[in-house]
């Protein structure tokens, strides 16, 4: 049974480090959160360290630029790992291939195509017409607001040609504010069910845990995972990966699941509990909003 708790404050000298959900959590798609970004300061100041674990299929640098426009201070957070740059590693090292046919929205998606320097002879990847892809690599549907299904021929034909579909952002869909929008994941799931092949490397997914990991290292931190709180309002995403870890986990009940919990201020524990039995989720503790 998961614990309600009031505060981060309850738990976090448990922790050594955060591994912190980003949207839904620390901001809405367009602005912080005040209550959160309060207590990942508070955390750090007693010396806590706070990474940042993202499905966002930006960059880290993206994020940065992000983060500053939604208002949440540099002091909050250490470092980031995005689901954005375990996918681009992938790409370029080529799991798709070398010509890839891009979904998405281009002006925001733009800098995922950006080199990696750090890779020893990357891919010259090169942007086609599907009919003469490779494969796809997919940050999420032309319309955000769409159906996926819309992208069905397209899918199809990709699945009778054998392309992989790589998924930078594993998330089903976000909320912007009040408006709940599509995600690359949504996109993943139903190429998979046609019978195509996704490849996935944010939550629940291990890569992206061995990326943030990796950004924990080079820090100075060897944190064993024992020490380690991973915080997140998705079931399926955050809290799966968690578990999948072996991290303890703290859900956010007033995101994604704040109609199903009735979470105004805190969740209802019958609804919570129906919630988490339906998707088979266990998280270590719970509360209805990062305070």
């Amino acid at each position: 049974m998961t614990q309600i708790i009031s505060s981060l404050a309850q738990i976090s000298s448990r922790y050594d480090a955060l591994f912190v959900d980003l949207w839904g959590c620390v901001h809405d798609g367009v602005q912080a959160m005040p209550e959160a970004v309060t207590a990942l300061q508070d955390y750090r100041r007693k010396g806590g360290i706070v990474v940042l674990v993202t499905n966002s299929p930006k960059p880290r640098a993206g994020v940065e630029v992000q983060l500053q426009k939604f208002g949440v201070p540099t002091d909050a957070w250490d470092t980031i790992a995005t689901s954005g740059d375990s996918a681009r590693s992938a790409m370029f090292r080529g799991a798709v291939g070398e010509k890839v046919f891009f979904m998405g929205e281009w002006e925001r998606d733009e800098e995922f195509f950006t080199p990696l320097k750090l890779l020893e002879d990357p891919l010259n990847i090169e942007l086609v017409d599907l009919d003469q892809a490779e494969g796809i690599v997919c940050c999420g549907p032309f319309d955000p607001m769409a159906d996926p299904a819309d992208l069905r021929p397209q899918l199809l034909y990709a699945k009778t040609k054998g392309m992989k579909l790589l998924c930078a952002n594993p998330d089903i869909v976000v909320d912007r504010g009040e408006v709940r929008e599509w995600c690359a994941g949504a996109v993943a799931r139903l190429y998979t069910e046609m019978g195509g092949e996704s490849l996935y490397f944010g939550k629940p997914h291990p890569p992206i845990y061995d990326l943030a990991r990796r950004r924990l290292y080079a820090l100075g931190h060897d944190i064993p995972d024992s020490q380690i709180l991973a915080i997140g309002d998705g079931a399926q995403t955050d809290i799966k990966g968690a578990t999948g870890e072996d991290i303890d986990s703290l859900f956010i009940s007033g995101g994604l699941a704040r109609a199903d919990t009735k979470t105004s201020h805190q969740p209802d524990p019958e609804a919570l509990t129906a919630y988490l039995q339906r998707e088979m989720s266990m998280p270590t503790y719970t509360i209805g909003q990062l305070r």
